[in-house]
């Protein structure tokens, strides 16, 4: 397996705007700590790391070794690599019904035997975006089968409406297509894709490495760390096709690094180029099959070129990729510490996009 070849030596002299952006991020707390990872013409020029576990100063420091919970960036790594194979092994039909996998989904509304599995992976099935199935469920069979339940929002095929309720049907059409839950697919797989330590789950011993993500107060009630933030991802076990992995940036430079030379070994890359092509409808959509492509305006920034593909997590986690620059950019956060409630990673993270791509201008 290939993996970029480290040049991070001078990242400092090279990106101090960008760094400096993430500093004074985190002096206005709009997340406690940050990992970089950049790739850009087969090199890793960045890997950084910055700030604390939480805004206490006697809280461990961030390190470039540091996982974090990756949250919906688990649909594009996880699910949609799943997918992606899948579909090249001749095991999944993009345009087959959901039915056809997972019957129970079928339940009442006619139009619930239209939704394909391509609708699911570009968020066009007409599902909502999201239900707190966690609050009727205790169980992961209880959660499962209100999510085949939940009413769909329009019909499908109609609009883009991107949708963790989708994800989570999506995980057990691909698991039972399979015969193999997620996670074991995901340990076969991803260190072939140059992520040995991404995974779901980690184990007791590595929480305390890994920093908070929320002090949930109503419905875990206790600091989540090393565990799922995302509660319907909590009560299906912390492994759901719509979150669940954790990892450091490392491994996310090395998985781009993957995507950036088309995927192989394990993904074709005509495949590759399939999923990450942006869908012709529904009419103004940004989604390709499983992941976002640059539009504008984007939290990508105003750089990334129309080949280019990403995706973001709650969590305050982010992964672009564009083949046309040969480039990616890896930026993982906790925004979510200690509530959520801060949204100011959204004009940050676009501007240190920007600051990247200007500093990588100058670069031969």
């Amino acid at each position: 397996m290939p993996f970029p070849i480290p040049a991070f030596e001078k990242q400092d002299a090279v990106f101090p705007r960008a760094f400096g952006i993430l500093h004074d991020a985190i002096a206005a707390h709009a997340f406690p700590g940050a990992s970089v990872a950049v790739t850009f013409k087969g090199r890793l020029v960045a890997l950084k790391a910055v700030g604390r576990f939480t805004y206490d100063p006697r809280s461990p420091e961030i390190t470039v070794d540091t996982r974090f919970d990756l949250a919906s960036l688990s649909k594009a790594i996880a699910t949609t690599s799943m997918a992606m194979v899948l579909y090249q092994g001749g095991f999944l039909d993009l345009d087959m019904p959901v039915v056809a996998a997972v019957p129970e989904f079928g339940t009442g509304d006619a139009r619930r035997r239209e939704v394909t599995v391509r609708m699911l992976l570009a968020h066009s099935s007409g599902l909502p975006a999201y239900e707190k199935l966690f609050l009727q469920a205790r169980t992961p069979d209880q959660l499962l089968s209100r999510a085949f339940l939940v009413p769909l929002a329009a019909d499908p095929g109609t609009v883009a409406v991107y949708s963790d309720i989708g994800f989570i049907v999506l995980g057990v059409v691909l698991a039972r297509l399979a015969d193999e839950r997620l996670d074991e697919f995901c340990y076969r797989h991803l260190p072939v894709l140059g992520m040995p330590d991404t995974l779901f789950n980690p184990p007791a011993r590595c929480r305390a490495s890994i920093p908070p993500t929320a002090d949930d107060r109503t419905f875990r009630k206790r600091i989540i760390q090393g565990e799922v933030q995302d509660e319907n991802a909590s009560v299906l076990g912390g492994v759901a096709g719509h979150a669940g992995l954790f990892g450091p940036a490392r491994d996310l430079a090395h998985f781009a690094h993957t995507m950036l030379l088309g995927g192989q070994p394990l993904i074709l890359p005509e495949t590759l180029s399939l999923f990450t092509r942006r869908e012709s409808t529904p009419d103004g959509t940004s989604r390709a099959l499983g992941w976002d492509t640059a539009s504008q305006p984007s939290q990508s920034g105003k750089y990334f070129s129309p080949r280019s593909f990403g995706h973001l997590g709650y969590t305050g986690t982010s992964l672009w990729i564009d083949p046309e620059r040969q480039f990616s950019l890896t930026l993982l956060t906790n925004r979510t510490w200690p509530d959520s409630k801060n949204q100011a990673i959204k004009q940050v993270r676009p501007k240190f996009h920007d600051a990247i791509v200007e500093a990588l201008q100058h670069e031969k």
